[in-house]
């Protein structure tokens, strides 16, 4: 299922109203959820039963008119509704997240390590935005309805909407309401059916089969992209660049936010964050450059037909020491690949493309051509040693002495360990294995020296184990013995005996 969000514009008034709601619907999330864990066996429930069992509890009807724990608030059904499903949501992933603590644990005393993993915690404060069913809002063109709470009571609306219109083709889901300072939205998720093959079916039936390897850093080039096909033949490469502007940017706003903050010995007030207008430019930085970065990675896998873009599996990176604006630039550059292949992976998915992540170990070390540990340097330097994000590599003059990209290279590899996770090379045959000539398998027994005679026949012969080595050879017979026994032919004696038995 593909999904994407259109985010509305709304003309801004009764903002007052907008945020009451909210606050009303997270009082809500916050009551439900305190009742679900004084009752944690009802998550063991179906979703709609469980919200059945909630609402007997807390709604007092004709048919329930002492409800046990009733609700506070005189809230419509659908606005409830969408309150008890965010709560059962919330409790879910805080269950789940403890009973994974709690193995771990588990497992760190059993081998007798100390664990110092703090335990996952209720949330404290509830930020949820307003979840609308059918009951709560009505679109038309060009304009919205609202049910909203006035602090008293609750009225319809109407604003008016501007923002792009959604293709065909795409079911609406359920909106939410969004409010940024003064600035009211109206995000509508979209679903549409995608069907997607298993890859192992599509390189069956795919002769041409191509991916998308990407390479992500945090230098100037923030993607490097190659299509490869799964007989190692490259087709296209791309640099996506742009990272050292971003960088520069996100660098002098960062730093402004420090210099702010050495003029006042006090902190943010209590609720309030300090530099609003900085961080919220620091951020609108990355969300731009990570939507950017990743459409342009997926047009490029769509306009060579890849069926699956590739990244490496990156985990947590230590931050180099140094000022506040470089330790804090350099951290959300990081954060910042994660949102690519976040927005990658939606995007790609509309499209009918798969997003895959292999490991990243020494993808810039090896030489993707021959596997050899490559020199990585800058321009005019001597190819010695590896350095850190430099541009090129240079492989050793005893293997195949390619020079290049660095960051292509790594593309390559990231390419090649993909298609070595789905495509298994059938083993040449050992030399040991010609006609008339057989090899016996055999068992090591307290190292006794083992021997067996053969007719030469026109077949294959079995091939022998490598803790097997033969030292006896006539004619018509290959003895065998186990490992521990002291007979045994030199690499140039074994040569010999297999020319002589015509071995390949």
């Amino acid at each position: 299922m593909a999904t994407k969000t259109i985010i509305q514009q709304l003309e801004t008034k009764h903002v007052d109203w907008v945020e009451a709601t909210s606050i009303l619907f997270n009082m809500a999330i916050a009551f439900y959820f305190d009742l679900l864990q004084g009752h944690e066996l009802l998550l063991k429930l179906p979703t709609k039963q469980i919200l059945t069992e909630l609402e007997k509890l807390t709604v007092e009807t004709s048919q329930n008119p002492q409800p046990a724990f009733p609700l506070l608030w005189d809230l419509p059904a659908y606005f409830r509704r969408a309150a008890i499903n965010s709560a059962i949501g919330a409790a879910r992933s805080f269950y789940s997240n403890l009973a994974q603590w709690n193995k771990r644990k588990e497992k760190a005393e059993a081998k007798g390590k100390k664990f110092v993993e703090r335990p996952p915690v209720p949330p404290r404060q509830w930020h949820q935005h307003p979840l609308l069913y059918a009951g709560m809002y009505e679109l038309g063109e060009g304009f919205v309805l609202l049910k909203l709470f006035t602090g008293q009571s609750w009225c319809w609306i109407k604003f008016k909407l501007v923002g792009r219109n959604i293709n065909q083709g795409w079911k609406q889901a359920s909106p939410k309401l969004v409010l940024k300072g003064k600035r009211i939205q109206l995000h509508i998720p979209f679903e549409k059916m995608v069907k997607v093959k298993k890859i192992q079916d599509q390189l069956k039936e795919d002769s041409e089969f191509k991916i998308c390897a990407v390479d992500l850093n945090i230098n100037d080039n923030l993607a490097v992209c190659k299509i490869l096909k799964a007989d190692g033949t490259q087709i296209a490469s791309r640099l996506i660049g742009g990272g050292a502007s971003s960088s520069g940017r996100r660098k002098r706003a960062l730093g402004r936010v420090a210099k702010k903050r050495s003029k006042t010995n006090s902190g943010p007030r209590e609720n309030e964050r300090d530099n609003k207008q900085l961080w919220e430019k620091v951020n609108n930085i990355d969300q731009y450059e990570a939507h950017r970065v990743s459409r342009r990675i997926v047009e490029f896998a769509a306009q060579y037909g890849a069926k699956v873009i590739v990244f490496e599996h990156l985990g947590n990176f230590k931050v180099q020491r140094g000022k506040y604006s470089r330790r804090g630039n350099e951290k959300r550059s990081y954060w910042l690949r994660g949102k690519i292949f976040k927005f990658t992976k939606y995007k790609a998915f509309e499209l009918g493309i798969i997003t895959s992540r292999v490991n990243p170990k020494n993808t810039s070390r090896d030489c993707a051509y021959c596997g050899a540990k490559v020199a990585r340097h800058n321009r005019n330097e001597r190819a010695i040693g590896y350095r850190t994000g430099a541009p090129l590599y240079t492989c050793p003059e005893d293997h195949k002495g390619n020079k290049g990209n660095a960051d292509l290279n790594a593309a390559v590899n990231i390419g090649k360990r993909f298609f070595a996770r789905y495509i298994i090379s059938t083993p040449q045959k050992p030399c040991l294995k010609g006609q008339g000539v057989s090899v016996l398998y055999i068992a090591e027994v307290k190292g006794w020296k083992l021997k067996a005679s053969l007719r030469q026949e026109n077949r294959d012969g079995q091939v022998a184990s490598p803790s097997v080595s033969a030292v006896n050879c006539e004619l018509n017979e290959v003895a065998a013995i186990g490992r521990w026994s002291p007979q045994r032919l030199t690499l140039p004696q074994l040569l010999r005996v297999s020319s002589i038995h015509g071995c390949a």
